[in-house]
């Protein structure tokens, strides 16, 4: 017996229903050659659009850290404890951990998840040397710390003076007598300046210098003989003038413009002031010498100073630069007479002074940097008025203390550093030679 099948016709529109919904499903599963290349385009947008994402952040974290958002010391610290590639070796030159000192993203790390990084190190950023330049030259650390900066310095003065008292006659032979002067003054300095770090860009710095002073006057031709000289010593030490001072980061180091500070220093009069010093002949056998009675320790007047500092990294390198201009105050004295027995009562406006410097900065090292600079100080005229009159200029009180700046910068670790420096005279109202070291110590 012949058995037959047959094939359920009812269940055919079931399997053309089925045959629909697979190839819709096949359709979405399996996309066209032209969508996927624009679903790759689009990946790949976003992808580039992440690099330059993360390309930025690295950039303006660079430069906050080079703002003194962090310290080198901070910075270096954070380098090595930051993850390589997850097989355990650090970020500090070996494989996966990309280059030295550099902390960021290596092939293994998804792209999503590089806006999870809270710190990144850069070769860039400053060493510990480079920031003792930046405290040396430019400006204290805005980073909430407490520095305090001792230091000592050494200045030495020689200035000789030919005074002829007579005439001329025959316009070829003097008449009358020759004096020669020279003053040797030797002033030591050690001051405390406090500085303290209110924000990450305002700052407050106070200093109190201590001057010691020793001045030889010597004198030639006693009795009109040039070969007798007559030699006279004299010494004082007191508190110089204090100051505070008020600096504010206008802008910090970026890509596009270097490191601004604005400073502003109030001075005042605390030291011994130079009016009102009395002249006197201590050798009776050479009237030529003349002598203060003290030797002063400050200006006696208030002064206010404001001035920009600029700096730029370019490491090694760090160039920096600064303008001032000092404003002296007008006082008034009772007496400002160096005659003994003499009052008289006057109103002083010392010159205003303007300030400009300029120089750069090599890190030898991570920890060592030399750097070299040009600065001078312009003084305008000094002016008396006595009571009731008009305002006198004191003739020969413009100066111009121009001086070539030598330094040396080691940092010994984190907390302290040792500056060093000798600073030569290249006009003669500027010191012969300067010579001093400080120890800033920050908290």
């Amino acid at each position: 017996m012949n058995t037959h099948r047959f094939f359920p016709v009812a269940a055919i529109p079931l399997g053309v229903l089925l045959f629909t919904l697979s190839a819709q499903a096949q359709e979405h599963t399996n996309p066209s050659p032209d969508n996927r290349i624009q679903m790759l385009m689009d990946m790949v947008d976003r992808q580039q659009r992440e690099i330059s994402s993360l390309k930025q952040r690295l950039t303006d974290i660079e430069m906050a850290q080079r703002g003194r958002g962090l310290t080198a010391w901070d910075t270096a610290q954070i380098a090595q404890v930051t993850p390589g590639d997850g097989s355990g070796a650090s970020s500090t030159g070996t494989p996966g951990g990309g280059a030295a000192g550099v902390a960021g993203p290596t092939t293994a790390t998804p792209i999503g998840e590089t806006q999870q990084m809270q710190k990144s190190e850069t070769d860039s950023q400053r060493t510990p040397a480079e920031e003792a330049v930046v405290q040396a030259q430019h400006a204290p650390l805005f980073d909430r710390k407490l520095t305090i900066d001792a230091g000592i310095s050494y200045s030495y003065y020689d200035r000789r003076q030919l005074v002829l008292s007579g005439f001329l006659a025959l316009d070829a032979i003097f008449l009358g007598q020759l004096n020669l002067g020279q003053t040797k003054a030797n002033v030591w300095t050690f001051d405390v300046n406090t500085r303290y770090g209110i924000t990450d860009r305002l700052s407050v710095a106070f200093d109190v210098p201590y001057l010691y002073r020793n001045s030889d006057f010597i004198s030639g031709g006693v009795g009109g003989a040039a070969s007798s000289i007559s030699d006279i010593s004299k010494n004082s030490a007191n508190i110089g003038d204090v100051n505070a001072s008020l600096y504010y980061q206008v802008v910090k180091e970026n890509a596009n413009w270097p490191d601004i500070v604005a400073s502003l220093r109030v001075t005042a009069p605390t030291g011994t002031s130079p009016f009102g010093i009395k002249l006197g002949t201590p050798d009776p056998s050479n009237n030529n010498l003349t002598t203060p009675s003290r030797l002063p320790t400050g200006n006696g007047i208030w002064a206010i100073t404001a001035g920009l500092s600029f700096l730029r990294t370019y490491d090694p390198i760090v160039l920096f630069a600064n303008v001032a201009y000092t404003y002296n105050v007008a006082r008034s004295f009772d007496d400002i007479s160096t005659i003994e027995g003499t009052t008289q009562p006057a109103k002083v406006k010392l010159g205003d002074i303007v300030q400009v410097g300029a120089g750069m900065a090599l890190a030898l090292n991570d920890k060592t940097a030399l750097s070299i600079s040009y600065s001078t100080a312009i003084s305008r005229a000094t002016k008396t008025a006595s009571p009731g009159a008009s305002w006198t200029t004191v003739a020969g009180s413009t100066t111009n203390a121009a001086s070539l700046n030598f330094g040396i910068n080691y940092a010994i670790n984190k907390h302290w550093t040792v500056n060093g420096y000798v600073n030569a005279g290249m006009s003669p109202d500027a010191p012969n030679y300067v010579i001093g070291v400080r120890f800033p110590y920050t908290f």
